[in-house]
């Protein structure tokens, strides 16, 4: 007799009447299924529990909230060392593609010499959906990454999380991109810097599967829904131009961070 949980059907000898054998279910097939649908009945069960049960969890940015506590944006600072910088609204494709409750923070910060970056952070609700891989975008905006790094940007203590606080070095994921722009019938090449990572309440990651990893661990073991940011830097320059790049927002980011960031350090803390 066949064993496990293939389905199948086997022969069977002629029956009291002499007919042709037929084919019928085996027991130990009845028995798998059996099993599998009572799994997922019970996966099913699990997660209506722990939706009815979640709550959300705070943000680990400093946010502006309506009086009724909603979360309306993320609080960047308007000016740091060296830096000035204008407020942006969230693009159309932004607003139109995420989910409703997700909350924006931008702005493009300018020194005086000329260099500029954008700033981005993207702030999820209770759908989880608003924090994305940043590999998406930058390939719908035509940036082909040529090269993915894992660095680290010091970071003043003190800031937004309030007290003094200890320097860190902030771990986050940097993006080498090149895109060919074309204007007036010439073609000239444009390297981009772009540098993320995730941050939560007493969390901070540049690593998409640790981020998802708590968030899991976190909403099965205490019923809260980490509320994750997605921030972003990014600043283009000429080819060969990459490593000056770099080193002018990590200059910026170290200033921005300790104003609107509130988990610190490797993995978080506040």
């Amino acid at each position: 007799m066949e064993r496990g949980c293939t389905f199948g059907f086997q022969r069977t000898a002629r029956d009291d009447d002499g007919q042709a054998g037929r084919w019928s279910v085996t027991r130990e097939k009845w028995i798998c299924v059996a099993v599998a649908l009572a799994l997922m009945a019970g996966g099913a069960g699990l997660l209506l529990r722990l939706q009815a049960a979640q709550r959300l969890g705070a943000p680990g940015l400093k946010v502006e909230r309506m009086a009724d506590g909603k979360v309306v944006r993320v609080l960047l600072p308007e000016r740091v060392a060296g830096f000035g910088s204008e407020e942006l609204p969230p693009a159309p494709e932004e607003k139109g593609t995420l989910p409703a409750d997700t909350t924006f923070g931008k702005r493009v910060y300018r020194a005086e010499d000329g260099f500029a970056a954008l700033a981005t952070v993207v702030l999820m609700g209770t759908d989880r959906t608003s924090i994305h891989k940043p590999q998406f975008c930058l390939s719908g905006q035509g940036w082909a990454i040529e090269r993915t790094e894992l660095v680290s940007v010091p970071v003043a203590g003190g800031g937004a999380g309030g007290g003094a606080g200890e320097a860190y070095e902030m771990p986050v994921m940097k993006l080498t991109t090149t895109k060919r722009v074309e204007a007036g019938g010439q073609v000239t090449v444009r390297r981009g810097i772009f540098v993320y990572w995730f941050v939560a309440d007493g969390r901070l990651t540049a690593q998409h599967w640790e981020r998802m990893w708590w968030m899991a661990r976190e909403l099965v073991t205490t019923g809260v829904l980490q509320r994750w940011a997605y921030v972003t830097f990014f600043a283009d320059c000429a080819p060969g131009e990459e490593e000056a790049t770099f080193a002018r927002l990590q200059s910026l980011i170290g200033g921005v961070v300790p104003e609107f960031q509130l988990a610190r350090g490797p993995g978080g803390r506040d």
